[in-house]
Protein backbone atom coordinates (compact mmCIF):
# COMPACT_ATOMS: atom_id res chain seq x y z
CA UNK A 1 0.00 0.00 0.00
CA UNK A 2 1.45 3.52 -1.08
CA UNK A 3 0.67 6.10 1.27
CA UNK A 4 0.58 9.26 -0.26
CA UNK A 5 3.01 12.17 1.31
CA UNK A 6 0.96 15.10 3.39
CA UNK A 7 2.28 18.80 3.04
CA UNK A 8 2.58 20.94 5.54
CA UNK A 9 2.28 24.49 5.09
CA UNK A 10 4.53 26.68 2.34
CA UNK A 11 5.73 28.71 4.74
CA UNK A 12 8.87 27.23 5.63
CA UNK A 13 10.11 26.89 9.32
CA UNK A 14 13.21 28.11 11.22
CA UNK A 15 13.92 25.16 12.71
CA UNK A 16 13.53 21.55 12.20
CA UNK A 17 15.20 19.34 15.16
CA UNK A 18 15.91 15.13 13.77
CA UNK A 19 15.36 13.54 17.51
CA UNK A 20 14.31 14.48 21.08
CA UNK A 21 17.35 13.31 23.46
CA UNK A 22 18.77 15.27 26.05
CA UNK A 23 20.43 17.34 23.45
CA UNK A 24 17.99 18.90 21.18
CA UNK A 25 15.27 18.50 24.73
CA UNK A 26 17.64 21.33 25.85
CA UNK A 27 17.53 23.44 22.45
CA UNK A 28 13.76 23.02 22.70
CA UNK A 29 13.82 24.31 26.20
CA UNK A 30 15.64 27.21 25.73
CA UNK A 31 14.41 27.96 21.86
CA UNK A 32 10.35 28.01 23.89
CA UNK A 33 10.54 31.41 24.82
CA UNK A 34 12.31 33.15 21.58
CA UNK A 35 8.53 33.93 19.83
CA UNK A 36 10.18 34.77 16.89
CA UNK A 37 11.80 31.05 16.19
CA UNK A 38 9.52 29.11 14.45
CA UNK A 39 10.98 25.32 15.53
CA UNK A 40 9.50 22.01 15.79
CA UNK A 41 11.01 18.42 17.01
CA UNK A 42 10.70 14.97 15.46
CA UNK A 43 11.09 11.40 17.10
CA UNK A 44 10.58 8.17 16.16
CA UNK A 45 9.93 6.82 19.47
CA UNK A 46 6.90 7.20 21.60
CA UNK A 47 7.53 9.54 24.29
CA UNK A 48 11.03 10.95 26.06
CA UNK A 49 13.23 8.36 27.85
CA UNK A 50 16.42 8.04 28.95
CA UNK A 51 18.95 5.01 28.73
CA UNK A 52 16.03 3.03 30.93
CA UNK A 53 17.58 -0.13 30.90
CA UNK A 54 19.85 1.63 32.83
CA UNK A 55 18.23 3.26 35.59
CA UNK A 56 19.55 0.86 38.28
CA UNK A 57 18.23 2.32 41.71
CA UNK A 58 20.74 4.22 43.36
CA UNK A 59 22.71 5.15 39.96
CA UNK A 60 23.84 8.39 39.81
CA UNK A 61 24.30 10.94 36.83
CA UNK A 62 28.17 12.29 36.69
CA UNK A 63 27.96 15.63 35.95
CA UNK A 64 26.32 18.24 39.11
CA UNK A 65 22.26 18.82 39.06
CA UNK A 66 23.26 22.63 37.34
CA UNK A 67 23.92 20.26 34.14
CA UNK A 68 20.24 20.13 33.13
CA UNK A 69 18.58 21.34 30.38
CA UNK A 70 18.80 24.99 30.44
CA UNK A 71 20.51 26.54 33.64
CA UNK A 72 24.26 27.07 32.53
CA UNK A 73 22.85 28.98 29.67
CA UNK A 74 19.97 30.52 31.34
CA UNK A 75 19.46 30.06 35.43
CA UNK A 76 16.02 31.86 35.27
CA UNK A 77 14.61 29.33 32.82
CA UNK A 78 11.48 27.59 33.84
CA UNK A 79 12.38 24.92 32.15
CA UNK A 80 15.49 24.28 34.83
CA UNK A 81 15.56 21.30 37.39
CA UNK A 82 15.14 23.61 40.55
CA UNK A 83 11.99 24.72 38.73
CA UNK A 84 10.96 21.06 38.39
CA UNK A 85 11.70 20.48 42.03
CA UNK A 86 9.77 23.24 43.16
CA UNK A 87 6.90 22.04 40.41
CA UNK A 88 6.53 18.52 42.02
CA UNK A 89 6.90 20.22 46.33
CA UNK A 90 9.77 18.50 46.10
CA UNK A 91 12.50 21.68 46.39
CA UNK A 92 12.70 21.60 50.28
CA UNK A 93 13.43 17.85 50.17
CA UNK A 94 15.83 18.09 47.39
CA UNK A 95 17.64 20.91 49.91
CA UNK A 96 18.01 18.65 52.81
CA UNK A 97 18.57 15.72 50.66
CA UNK A 98 22.47 17.97 49.93
CA UNK A 99 22.79 15.81 46.58
CA UNK A 100 24.78 17.40 43.98
CA UNK A 101 24.66 14.39 41.94
CA UNK A 102 21.18 13.27 41.31
CA UNK A 103 19.97 10.16 40.34
CA UNK A 104 19.85 8.55 37.01
CA UNK A 105 16.15 7.81 37.55
CA UNK A 106 14.94 11.54 38.96
CA UNK A 107 17.15 12.83 35.85
CA UNK A 108 15.22 10.91 33.12
CA UNK A 109 11.88 12.09 35.08
CA UNK A 110 12.74 16.14 35.06
CA UNK A 111 13.60 15.51 31.35
CA UNK A 112 10.14 13.30 31.11
CA UNK A 113 8.36 16.69 32.55
CA UNK A 114 9.96 19.12 30.18
CA UNK A 115 9.35 16.73 27.18
CA UNK A 116 5.59 16.70 28.22
CA UNK A 117 4.92 20.00 29.08
CA UNK A 118 7.23 21.71 25.83
CA UNK A 119 5.13 22.58 22.69
CA UNK A 120 6.40 21.51 19.65
CA UNK A 121 7.54 18.05 20.21
CA UNK A 122 6.16 15.59 17.71
CA UNK A 123 6.62 11.88 18.78
CA UNK A 124 6.10 8.83 16.58
CA UNK A 125 7.94 10.94 14.23
CA UNK A 126 10.34 8.90 12.09
CA UNK A 127 12.23 11.36 9.50
CA UNK A 128 13.68 9.00 6.72
CA UNK A 129 15.23 11.94 4.50
CA UNK A 130 16.41 15.79 4.13
CA UNK A 131 16.94 17.17 0.74
CA UNK A 132 18.10 20.44 -0.04
CA UNK A 133 15.65 22.31 -2.66
CA UNK A 134 18.08 24.80 -4.58
CA UNK A 135 15.00 26.42 -6.44
CA UNK A 136 13.26 27.43 -2.99
CA UNK A 137 16.72 27.56 -0.80
CA UNK A 138 14.95 25.26 2.13
CA UNK A 139 15.59 22.18 3.26
CA UNK A 140 12.67 19.39 2.57
CA UNK A 141 12.56 17.12 5.70
CA UNK A 142 10.32 13.90 5.12
CA UNK A 143 8.83 11.68 7.40
CA UNK A 144 6.56 9.08 8.48
CA UNK A 145 4.09 9.66 11.59
CA UNK A 146 3.76 6.05 13.23
CA UNK A 147 0.79 4.50 14.94
CA UNK A 148 0.77 2.81 18.76
CA UNK A 149 2.15 -0.25 17.05
CA UNK A 150 5.28 1.38 15.04
CA UNK A 151 3.64 0.97 11.56
CA UNK A 152 3.55 3.86 9.27
CA UNK A 153 0.16 5.71 9.60
CA UNK A 154 0.91 8.50 7.46
CA UNK A 155 3.57 10.66 5.58
CA UNK A 156 4.31 14.11 5.54
CA UNK A 157 6.74 16.40 4.73
CA UNK A 158 7.92 20.04 5.92
CA UNK A 159 10.32 22.88 4.96
CA UNK A 160 12.60 24.32 7.04
CA UNK A 161 15.32 26.97 6.88
CA UNK A 162 17.67 24.99 9.09
CA UNK A 163 18.04 21.56 10.66
CA UNK A 164 19.50 20.25 13.49
CA UNK A 165 20.61 16.30 14.00
CA UNK A 166 20.22 15.17 18.15
CA UNK A 167 19.67 12.09 17.00
CA UNK A 168 22.13 10.63 19.73
CA UNK A 169 23.74 7.22 20.14
CA UNK A 170 23.36 3.65 19.99
CA UNK A 171 24.09 0.34 22.14
CA UNK A 172 27.57 -1.09 20.26
CA UNK A 173 28.27 -4.73 20.43
CA UNK A 174 31.59 -6.41 19.04
CA UNK A 175 31.72 -8.36 16.03
CA UNK A 176 32.78 -11.39 17.91
CA UNK A 177 29.73 -11.30 19.94
CA UNK A 178 26.87 -9.99 17.01
CA UNK A 179 25.97 -13.67 16.84
CA UNK A 180 25.53 -14.63 20.06
CA UNK A 181 23.02 -11.57 21.05
CA UNK A 182 20.79 -12.75 17.96
CA UNK A 183 20.49 -16.17 18.89
CA UNK A 184 17.92 -17.51 20.98
CA UNK A 185 18.62 -19.44 24.22
CA UNK A 186 21.11 -18.19 26.79
CA UNK A 187 20.73 -14.50 27.76
CA UNK A 188 23.38 -12.12 25.75
CA UNK A 189 22.10 -8.78 26.18
CA UNK A 190 23.45 -5.40 26.37
CA UNK A 191 23.48 -3.28 29.43
CA UNK A 192 21.05 -1.10 27.82
CA UNK A 193 18.53 -3.84 28.12
CA UNK A 194 19.81 -4.87 31.17
CA UNK A 195 16.61 -4.18 33.76
CA UNK A 196 14.29 -5.58 31.16
CA UNK A 197 16.60 -8.91 31.73
CA UNK A 198 17.61 -8.84 35.16
CA UNK A 199 15.85 -11.26 36.49
CA UNK A 200 16.76 -14.13 34.51
CA UNK A 201 20.47 -12.88 34.78
CA UNK A 202 20.28 -13.18 38.87
CA UNK A 203 18.15 -16.96 38.14
CA UNK A 204 21.41 -17.82 35.65
CA UNK A 205 24.24 -19.77 37.56
CA UNK A 206 27.37 -17.98 36.05
CA UNK A 207 27.08 -14.25 34.56
CA UNK A 208 29.81 -12.83 32.70
CA UNK A 209 29.98 -8.84 32.29
CA UNK A 210 32.17 -7.67 29.57
CA UNK A 211 32.95 -3.85 29.82
CA UNK A 212 35.23 -2.14 32.24
CA UNK A 213 33.40 1.28 31.90
CA UNK A 214 30.51 2.87 34.55
CA UNK A 215 27.53 1.03 32.88
CA UNK A 216 29.79 -2.62 33.84
CA UNK A 217 30.90 -1.44 36.80
CA UNK A 218 26.82 -0.48 37.83
CA UNK A 219 25.84 -4.10 36.19
CA UNK A 220 28.32 -6.01 38.22
CA UNK A 221 27.68 -3.88 41.14
CA UNK A 222 23.71 -4.48 40.99
CA UNK A 223 24.00 -8.45 40.34
CA UNK A 224 26.77 -8.66 43.33
CA UNK A 225 24.41 -7.29 45.81
CA UNK A 226 21.77 -9.50 44.95
CA UNK A 227 23.66 -12.84 44.17
CA UNK A 228 24.06 -15.15 47.65
CA UNK A 229 27.34 -14.60 49.57
CA UNK A 230 29.99 -17.27 48.59
CA UNK A 231 27.52 -18.53 45.40
CA UNK A 232 28.04 -15.23 43.46
CA UNK A 233 29.65 -16.57 40.53
CA UNK A 234 30.35 -13.62 38.73
CA UNK A 235 33.02 -12.44 36.34
CA UNK A 236 33.70 -9.18 35.59
CA UNK A 237 36.33 -8.75 32.53
CA UNK A 238 37.49 -5.54 30.30
CA UNK A 239 39.79 -4.64 27.61
CA UNK A 240 41.49 -1.68 29.76
CA UNK A 241 44.37 -1.84 32.04
CA UNK A 242 42.93 -1.46 34.67
CA UNK A 243 39.03 -0.97 35.96
CA UNK A 244 40.18 2.77 36.12
CA UNK A 245 38.49 5.67 38.17
CA UNK A 246 37.26 8.48 36.15
CA UNK A 247 39.06 11.88 36.22
CA UNK A 248 37.38 14.12 38.33
CA UNK A 249 39.60 16.29 39.49
CA UNK A 250 38.78 19.98 39.16
CA UNK A 251 41.61 21.26 36.59
CA UNK A 252 40.80 17.49 35.09
CA UNK A 253 37.07 18.78 34.25
CA UNK A 254 37.88 21.91 32.71
CA UNK A 255 38.71 19.64 29.51
CA UNK A 256 34.50 19.60 29.42
CA UNK A 257 34.24 23.82 29.33
CA UNK A 258 33.49 25.33 26.39
CA UNK A 259 37.25 27.04 26.58
CA UNK A 260 38.51 23.41 25.79
CA UNK A 261 36.17 22.74 23.30
CA UNK A 262 36.95 25.73 21.19
CA UNK A 263 40.91 24.58 22.07
CA UNK A 264 40.35 21.15 20.46
CA UNK A 265 38.29 22.51 17.49
CA UNK A 266 41.58 24.91 16.19
CA UNK A 267 43.54 21.84 16.63
CA UNK A 268 44.57 20.07 13.25
CA UNK A 269 42.86 17.03 12.68
CA UNK A 270 45.91 13.92 13.15
CA UNK A 271 46.35 15.46 16.35
CA UNK A 272 42.50 15.93 17.59
CA UNK A 273 42.49 11.79 16.46
CA UNK A 274 45.16 11.08 18.88
CA UNK A 275 43.92 13.13 21.91
CA UNK A 276 40.29 11.61 21.22
CA UNK A 277 41.73 8.33 21.57
CA UNK A 278 44.51 9.23 24.53
CA UNK A 279 41.65 11.06 26.87
CA UNK A 280 39.39 7.67 27.52
CA UNK A 281 39.80 8.63 31.15
CA UNK A 282 38.59 11.50 31.08
CA UNK A 283 34.89 9.68 30.19
CA UNK A 284 35.38 6.40 30.07
CA UNK A 285 36.79 5.70 33.16
CA UNK A 286 34.38 4.64 36.62
CA UNK A 287 33.28 6.79 39.54
CA UNK A 288 35.44 6.79 41.83
CA UNK A 289 32.41 6.17 44.05
CA UNK A 290 31.27 3.33 42.56
CA UNK A 291 34.21 1.86 42.77
CA UNK A 292 34.40 2.03 46.33
CA UNK A 293 31.11 0.45 46.17
CA UNK A 294 32.51 -2.66 44.65
CA UNK A 295 35.25 -2.87 46.85
CA UNK A 296 33.16 -2.26 50.12
CA UNK A 297 30.23 -5.22 48.87
CA UNK A 298 33.25 -7.60 48.33
CA UNK A 299 34.66 -6.56 51.53
CA UNK A 300 31.93 -7.45 53.34
CA UNK A 301 31.57 -11.28 52.37
CA UNK A 302 35.10 -11.76 53.41
CA UNK A 303 34.05 -11.52 56.99
CA UNK A 304 33.32 -14.73 57.86
CA UNK A 305 37.15 -15.72 56.23
CA UNK A 306 35.61 -16.98 52.67
CA UNK A 307 36.12 -14.67 49.47
CA UNK A 308 33.39 -14.33 47.32
CA UNK A 309 33.29 -16.45 44.08
CA UNK A 310 33.06 -12.96 42.20
CA UNK A 311 36.75 -12.78 39.37
CA UNK A 312 37.87 -9.12 37.98
CA UNK A 313 40.17 -9.56 35.51
CA UNK A 314 40.93 -6.06 33.27
CA UNK A 315 43.29 -6.07 30.27
CA UNK A 316 41.22 -9.14 28.31
CA UNK A 317 39.67 -9.02 24.87
CA UNK A 318 37.31 -11.39 24.01
CA UNK A 319 38.68 -13.02 20.22
CA UNK A 320 35.61 -15.15 19.47
CA UNK A 321 32.55 -16.85 21.48
CA UNK A 322 30.22 -19.45 20.78
CA UNK A 323 27.58 -21.29 22.45
CA UNK A 324 27.61 -24.83 23.58
CA UNK A 325 24.47 -26.64 23.19
CA UNK A 326 21.39 -24.32 23.80
CA UNK A 327 22.46 -23.41 27.93
CA UNK A 328 25.50 -22.02 28.00
CA UNK A 329 28.16 -19.22 26.01
CA UNK A 330 32.13 -20.23 25.84
CA UNK A 331 34.52 -16.69 25.53
CA UNK A 332 37.62 -16.95 24.43
CA UNK A 333 40.02 -14.66 25.78
CA UNK A 334 43.18 -12.85 25.61
CA UNK A 335 44.98 -10.94 28.03
CA UNK A 336 46.38 -8.55 26.55
CA UNK A 337 49.91 -7.76 28.61
CA UNK A 338 50.16 -11.57 29.04
CA UNK A 339 49.64 -12.71 25.89
CA UNK A 340 47.91 -15.80 26.84
CA UNK A 341 44.54 -17.15 25.95
CA UNK A 342 41.84 -19.42 27.48
CA UNK A 343 38.04 -20.00 27.72
CA UNK A 344 35.29 -19.33 29.67
CA UNK A 345 32.41 -21.07 30.09
CA UNK A 346 29.36 -18.94 31.48
CA UNK A 347 25.35 -19.01 31.82
CA UNK A 348 24.53 -15.14 30.49
CA UNK A 349 26.32 -12.19 29.35
CA UNK A 350 26.39 -8.66 29.97
CA UNK A 351 27.62 -6.73 27.43
CA UNK A 352 29.01 -2.99 29.15
CA UNK A 353 30.73 -2.56 25.54
CA UNK A 354 29.46 1.31 24.63
CA UNK A 355 27.72 3.15 22.75
CA UNK A 356 28.88 4.74 19.15
CA UNK A 357 27.19 7.52 17.09
CA UNK A 358 24.20 6.47 15.18
CA UNK A 359 25.47 6.98 11.88
CA UNK A 360 24.16 10.21 9.91
CA UNK A 361 24.27 8.59 6.09
CA UNK A 362 20.82 7.35 5.75
CA UNK A 363 19.04 10.69 7.17
CA UNK A 364 21.80 12.92 4.66
CA UNK A 365 21.93 11.12 1.81
CA UNK A 366 20.48 13.53 0.19
CA UNK A 367 22.95 16.24 1.24
CA UNK A 368 26.20 14.22 0.23
CA UNK A 369 26.86 16.05 -2.61
CA UNK A 370 27.03 19.14 -0.59
CA UNK A 371 28.80 17.67 2.28
CA UNK A 372 32.49 18.32 3.35
CA UNK A 373 34.22 15.36 4.62
CA UNK A 374 38.10 14.98 6.57
CA UNK A 375 40.43 12.81 5.68
CA UNK A 376 38.69 9.99 6.98
CA UNK A 377 34.98 10.97 5.42
CA UNK A 378 34.09 12.22 8.16
CA UNK A 379 31.63 15.39 8.59
CA UNK A 380 33.93 18.38 9.03
CA UNK A 381 31.90 20.50 11.09
CA UNK A 382 32.66 24.29 11.98
CA UNK A 383 33.43 26.05 15.62
CA UNK A 384 29.05 26.63 15.69
CA UNK A 385 28.06 22.83 15.12
CA UNK A 386 27.50 22.90 11.52
CA UNK A 387 27.71 20.91 9.25
CA UNK A 388 30.48 22.27 6.48
CA UNK A 389 28.14 22.42 3.57
CA UNK A 390 28.62 23.55 -0.13
CA UNK A 391 28.23 27.55 -0.52
CA UNK A 392 25.48 27.52 -2.39
CA UNK A 393 23.61 25.82 0.19
CA UNK A 394 22.39 28.83 2.30
CA UNK A 395 20.60 26.99 5.22
CA UNK A 396 22.65 25.55 8.38
CA UNK A 397 22.57 21.85 9.31
CA UNK A 398 23.72 21.79 12.97
CA UNK A 399 24.66 18.33 15.01
CA UNK A 400 24.77 17.70 18.91
CA UNK A 401 26.82 15.02 20.16
CA UNK A 402 27.91 13.91 16.57
CA UNK A 403 31.20 16.43 16.92
CA UNK A 404 33.67 14.15 19.07
CA UNK A 405 36.36 14.51 16.21
CA UNK A 406 36.09 18.25 15.58
CA UNK A 407 35.36 19.35 18.80
CA UNK A 408 36.51 16.49 21.68
CA UNK A 409 35.45 14.76 24.78
CA UNK A 410 33.04 17.21 25.78
CA UNK A 411 30.31 16.53 23.06
CA UNK A 412 28.51 13.52 24.85
CA UNK A 413 28.92 15.40 28.17
CA UNK A 414 25.45 16.82 29.55
CA UNK A 415 27.28 19.59 31.07
CA UNK A 416 28.29 21.21 27.62
CA UNK A 417 24.07 20.76 26.38
CA UNK A 418 22.84 24.03 28.07
CA UNK A 419 26.26 26.14 26.32
CA UNK A 420 25.91 23.77 22.72
CA UNK A 421 22.08 24.98 22.36
CA UNK A 422 22.54 28.28 23.30
CA UNK A 423 25.15 28.72 21.05
CA UNK A 424 23.60 27.44 18.05
CA UNK A 425 20.48 29.62 18.85
CA UNK A 426 22.79 32.55 18.79
CA UNK A 427 24.04 31.51 15.38
CA UNK A 428 20.27 30.81 14.35
CA UNK A 429 19.11 34.21 15.49
CA UNK A 430 22.28 36.04 14.60
CA UNK A 431 22.41 37.88 17.78
CA UNK A 432 23.57 37.25 21.62
CA UNK A 433 20.11 36.08 22.46
CA UNK A 434 22.02 33.90 25.45
CA UNK A 435 25.18 35.69 26.22
CA UNK A 436 27.92 33.19 27.03
CA UNK A 437 30.90 33.08 29.08
CA UNK A 438 34.30 34.89 27.12
CA UNK A 439 36.57 32.27 29.62
CA UNK A 440 35.32 29.29 31.41
CA UNK A 441 38.41 27.56 32.79
CA UNK A 442 41.91 28.43 34.70
CA UNK A 443 43.42 26.31 32.29
CA UNK A 444 45.45 28.05 29.34
CA UNK A 445 45.20 25.10 27.13
CA UNK A 446 47.35 26.86 24.19
CA UNK A 447 50.31 29.41 24.06
CA UNK A 448 48.63 31.77 22.38
CA UNK A 449 45.46 31.84 25.11
CA UNK A 450 48.50 31.72 27.74
CA UNK A 451 49.56 34.61 26.31
CA UNK A 452 46.13 36.61 25.85
CA UNK A 453 45.30 39.28 28.68
CA UNK A 454 42.88 37.74 31.19
CA UNK A 455 39.08 39.05 30.48
CA UNK A 456 37.68 41.23 33.35
CA UNK A 457 34.60 41.73 33.79
CA UNK A 458 33.45 45.69 34.38
CA UNK A 459 32.68 46.55 37.42
CA UNK A 460 29.34 48.08 36.54
CA UNK A 461 28.06 44.70 35.10
CA UNK A 462 27.97 43.13 38.09
CA UNK A 463 25.46 45.49 39.48
CA UNK A 464 26.86 45.47 43.16
CA UNK A 465 24.60 47.07 45.94
CA UNK A 466 26.29 48.58 48.57
CA UNK A 467 25.29 46.82 52.26
CA UNK A 468 23.59 49.13 54.92
CA UNK A 469 25.00 50.09 57.96
CA UNK A 470 24.91 47.02 60.73
CA UNK A 471 24.17 44.37 57.56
Amino acid sequence: MTIPPQHESASPRDLVGIGIGPCNLSLAALAHPLAELDAVFYEQRPGFDWHPGLLIEGATIQVPFLADLVTLADPSSPWSFLHYLRTCERLFPFYFAERFHIQRAEYDAYCRWVAQSLPGLHFRHQVDSVRWNPERDVFEVDFAQLDAEGEVESLGRTHTRNIVLGVGTAPHVPDPLKPLVDAPGVPVIHAADYLDHRDSLLAAEHVTVVGSGQSGAEVFLDLLRHRPAGRERLHWIGRSEAFAPMEYSKLGLEHFTPDYTRYFHGLTEPVRDRLVAAQWQLHKGIDAGTLAAIHDELYRRTVHGSWPDAVLTPGVRVRTAGRIATTKVELHLEHLQQGSRSRLTTDAVVLATGYRERPLDRILAGLDPYMRRDSSERPRIDAEFRLVLDPSVIGSVYVQNAELHTHGVGAPDLGLAAWRSATILNSLTAKETYPLPVRTAFTSFGLQDALSPVPQVPRAALRLTPLADGQ
